[in-house]
């Protein structure tokens, strides 16, 4: 279906194959109706045209109505042996599978019963291979049941009946229940009409098309914020139409878009862009006018490719509900993305071109336009001569074209050059397919904005791998990544600039999280040496403490590089992977999701490694003063207490700051390295609340710290200490001010690594 919504062509492929759909269609019905004419059989070679490239694709469909017509009129009629000694450029390629199909579906309507198929076999044994499951699974005819699928279903081009029908149909008319208001669209063998239901007083859109068949019952059952509606649908029988009404969409479709798109300059394109043509489709009719909302105050802000990655991540979230369904679109393209007033796209057509077609027939009949959007395997379904049909496909081919039609939206053409006979031979689609299983040319990268995030090319790229395996497996996934694009917090998490410090340490963890690790220590030790030195130098004298400060120094010479081993082993998967990935290797779902794991848990383990080896040292402290005469218990009490408390501030301002660089630095990339599941936002979700944990210890540390400092010494050794606490005391703030901040940060990188885990894409 295409919709004619503005002035500027479209992409000269699809549109050059549009309007050759279109000529193949009147060509062949033409001949049709020469046929219903009295005198003598019209003379086939006088309908072929000129143009080389199409006249192979006109004698197949001319022979198609030739066959029908004169095997009703004559038992002795042509066969494609015949045909092919008249026309030699024929057999310039292997004869395709729906002529074959053709002739036999005529002599089976000529002698009313089953044709013998053995010389079928031995003649075209290609051509019936493609074909044998249609023959073998066609349905009887049934006078009782008209939704039925006629056995060997025609698939000739053009219906001369139905065509005739369809060129009287106007605005103004009423067919069935709809009085039809205004024109929204059309195409080689459908119209569609704005109009009003009688029984339900409610507008409507409806497509009346050809009579190929019924489209799956499935289609009425989708039920999604980003999928056209389907109603029901009604039979023409007379003429050889059908009806399908569904729900209207009156801001035009994302050709419309793009034909303004090529009309603005690149520094104008932006969100208010895609306002206007939407605008400009819903007030043609006069039936609508544009209401402010807060959807169209947001759109209105984005930069194009935010807009883009909008769009898509929309419409990527409804292929992924259609197809978690069992059904497939087949039929992506600008035209059959329908817009809202306040802009959320809708798909249209699902299914509907696949659904009516045989393996091997005519494609640039067929398909038209969607020819330049489709997926290699695809256009191999198409290919009369490769084995390929549609049962092979699944959503990643729906994906692929989704991404081309992003990759359009973003620069006003598809990412391939191909010429504009694209498809009407079976060398211009063979050649089609070669640039598809290629991947997209670095010159195509110049086409994209400069402000495109990496992300959002990095996703339309992954799309359009040339092999299945290496694209999303899902429409959710990318969805996920699309909305995460338009995420600029998150995505500078994930994907940080290039340039940026973040960016050149990003998979380095082990030069930051050593040195940070050493503050809390450091804000510690200060503390610990300049209050406890000056209590056991005023008890045990100056040599007594000089052997404890020597003991100290010993114990951090010691334990800490202890500590740091130990610390390198528990959390050996934060360093191991990030090195890995960033020399190039490659990990399992379970190697990555062991190592996001680790890294989340990587500042909980700091801080009991730190809070145990405190407390082993403090053993050896308490162990060394009784060997130096013991102190009183009120002074060893303190001595404790102050201990502890250096504990604490070494926990606490040791966590925050490998907590912040962990997450901030290396964890995004472990995201961006392979898939995510719930349990990850579920860890995130658990950080937030540990770390408020550890917010409420560092605020409690000048608050527990001064008591402890001074409520167990005498006056005069309170006055010795008076210092060192006062410093405790405004220190404190200052840090827990500094912590605080960092809190703050960090649960904004939380929340936003949250909407990156998120599986459910935003709707």
């Amino acid at each position: 279906m295409t919709h004619d919504l503005g002035a500027t062509a479209p992409d000269p492929g699809a549109d050059r194959a549009t309007a050759t759909q279109t000529a193949l269609t009147s060509l062949v019905a033409r001949f049709a109706q020469q046929w219903q004419t009295p005198g003598d059989p019209p003379d086939l070679s006088a309908h072929l045209p000129a143009e080389p490239a199409l006249r192979r694709s006109a004698l197949i469909e001319l022979i198609k109505v030739d066959l029908h017509e004169r095997w009703q009129r004559d038992t002795d009629a042509p066969r494609l042996a015949d045909y092919s000694r008249r026309f030699p450029e024929l057999t310039a390629a292997p004869l395709p599978p729906d002529l074959v199909y053709e002739e036999i579906s005529a002599r089976s309507r000529r002698d009313n019963h089953d044709v013998d198929l053995t010389e079928y076999r031995q003649d075209y044994p290609t051509q019936m291979a493609r074909i044998s499951q249609r023959l073998d699974t066609g349905h009887q005819d049934d006078p009782a049941d008209p939704d039925a699928e006629p056995a060997l279903r025609t698939t000739m081009l053009a219906d001369p009946t139905a065509l005739d029908a369809l060129d009287t149909i106007n605005p103004g008319a009423t067919v069935d229940d709809f009085d039809l208001l205004l024109p929204l669209g059309q195409g080689a063998f459908a119209r569609v009409f704005l109009a009003r239901q009688r029984s339900m007083g409610r507008l409507v859109a409806v497509k009346i098309s050809h009579d190929r068949g019924s489209e799956p019952q499935t289609l009425a059952q989708l039920d999604h914020d980003h999928i056209v509606r389907v109603f029901d649908k009604r039979q023409i029988t007379d003429q050889h139409l059908k009806l399908m009404y569904m729900q209207y969409v009156p801001g035009g479709t994302l050709l419309g878009v793009l034909r303004m798109l090529r009309r603005t300059t690149p520094a104008q394109r932006n969100g208010q862009l895609l306002l206007e043509a939407i605008d400009a489709a819903t007030t043609t009719g006069g039936v609508l006018e544009p209401q402010p909302s807060p959807t169209r105050t947001e759109i209105s802000r984005l930069s194009w490719p935010e807009t883009v990655a909008r769009l898509g991540s929309r419409l990527a979230a409804a292929l992924d509900y259609a197809n978690h369904r069992g059904i497939l679109h087949r039929d992506i393209k600008p035209a059959n993305v329908l817009l809202t007033a306040d802009g959320q796209p809708k798909l249209a057509d699902f299914n509907i071109s696949f659904s009516r077609h045989l393996p091997g027939a005519n494609p640039v009949a067929y398909f038209g336009g969607s020819l330049p959007y489709m997926a290699p395997e695809q256009l191999e379904a198409c290919h009369p001569n490769l084995d390929t049909t549609a049962a092979d496909l699944d959503t990643r081919a729906d994906l692929y074209a989704l991404a081309v039609v992003l990759w359009e939206l973003l620069t006003g053409r598809i990412p391939f050059d191909d010429g504009h006979d694209a498809g009407e031979t079976e060398q211009s689609l063979q050649a089609m397919i070669d640039r598809r299983r290629t991947p997209i040319a670095e010159r195509f990268d110049a086409d994209l904005p400069p402000d495109t995030p990496a992300l959002l090319r990095h996703a339309l790229l992954t799309c359009l791998s040339p092999d299945p395996a290496d694209r999303y497996a899902t429409g959710a996934e990318l969805a996920q990544q699309l909305d995460l694009s338009q995420d600029r917090a998150a995505r500078d998490l994930v994907d940080p600039p290039t340039h940026s410090l973040r960016a050149r340490l990003r998979m380095r963890p082990m030069p930051v999280v050593t040195l940070s690790s050493l503050l809390g220590h450091l804000l510690a030790g200060l503390y610990l040496g300049s209050h406890d030195l000056r209590l056991i130098r005023d008890a045990l004298g100056p040599d007594a403490a000089g052997q404890v400060a020597r003991l100290g120094i010993i114990v951090i010479l010691i334990g800490y590089p202890i500590a740091i081993g130990a610390l390198l082993y528990w959390c050996r998967s934060v360093f191991i992977v990030p090195n890995g990935l960033r020399r190039g290797r490659q990990f399992d779902a379970d190697t990555l999701a062991a190592a996001r794991a680790a890294t989340l848990a990587c500042g909980d383990r700091i801080a009991i490694a730190t809070f145990a080896g405190w407390l082993a040292a403090l053993a050896i402290f308490l162990a060394e003063l009784h060997r130096l005469g013991g102190l009183p218990a009120g002074l060893t009490t303190s001595l404790i207490a102050c201990y502890l408390v250096a504990a604490c501030v070494a926990v606490v301002y040791t966590y925050f700051p490998v907590t912040y660089f962990v997450l901030h630095w290396y964890y995004p990339g472990l995201v961006a390295a392979g898939p995510t599941t719930p349990a990850d936002a579920a860890m995130l979700r658990r950080m937030v609340h540990r770390s408020r944990i550890y917010l409420g210890v560092a605020a409690c540390v000048p608050l527990i710290g001064v008591p402890a400092g001074l409520v167990f010494l005498t006056p005069d050794q309170q006055q010795l200490v008076i210092g060192p606490i006062v410093g405790l005391c405004v220190g404190g703030l200052f840090a827990f001010l500094i912590t605080l901040r960092t809190f703050y940060a960090l649960e904004t990188d939380l929340n936003a690594l949250d909407r990156v885990l998120d599986p459910h894409p935003r709707t």
